[in-house]
């Protein structure tokens, strides 16, 4: 069963944020748009050039009043070393969040348990706590953050224009469709 428009489920961690440990829960994800990025590890290879890219894009995340949260089976221990030893790691300004146990990754449907490490999943969310937008990639695949930006941006478009939809490439300023008996086989 796909995730796309169910509610996140309940659950409650620990975060590595601007150098203090602070709780996270679903709770956080509602009233503001939020991104969750899966990763397998920290002190990994593929993982901190993903996490800098997000972080080089923050800003223009955060004028979009969204939230990302980095999360991992590591714990916010490691998190705060991690942190403490990288220098891609130590630009990050959004919060690092632990799942030793694994049950966020679960509820995502990312862990691998034969691992006890997470897939490369990527969850936009809505205010309302509902997950909009699911994309998972095999561990050997890097994330871009600028694409992911415009699918947020596509997000919140559609969100705040019903009937409309945004179609392959769309950016902010760019026509949309309006689907209709009209358009059909006129694309």
């Amino acid at each position: 069963m796909s995730l796309i428009n169910t509610q996140v489920k309940p659950f409650k961690a620990t975060a590595f944020h601007n150098g203090k440990f602070v709780p996270v829960s679903e709770e956080n994800f509602k009233g503001k748009w939020s991104v969750v990025v899966f990763y397998p590890a920290d002190f990994t290879f593929v993982c901190p050039t993903e996490l800098g890219d997000l972080a080089d894009q923050y800003a223009e995340f955060q004028k979009l009043g969204v939230e990302i949260y980095g999360v991992s089976t590591d714990t916010h221990f490691t998190h705060k070393a991690w942190h403490d030893t990288s220098d891609t790691i130590a630009k990050i300004q959004y919060p690092l969040v632990g799942d030793p146990t694994g049950a966020i990754t679960r509820n995502f449907d990312v862990m691998i348990e034969e691992e006890g490490l997470a897939l490369r999943g990527t969850f936009v969310i809505n205010p309302e706590g509902e997950i909009k937008l699911c994309e998972i990639h095999d561990n050997g695949i890097g994330r871009d953050a600028k694409e992911l930006l415009r699918k947020v941006q596509a997000a919140q478009y559609v969100a705040a224009h019903p009937g409309e939809v945004c179609p392959a490439k769309w950016t902010p300023g760019a026509e949309t469709l309006k689907p209709s008996l009209d358009l059909v086989g006129k694309i």
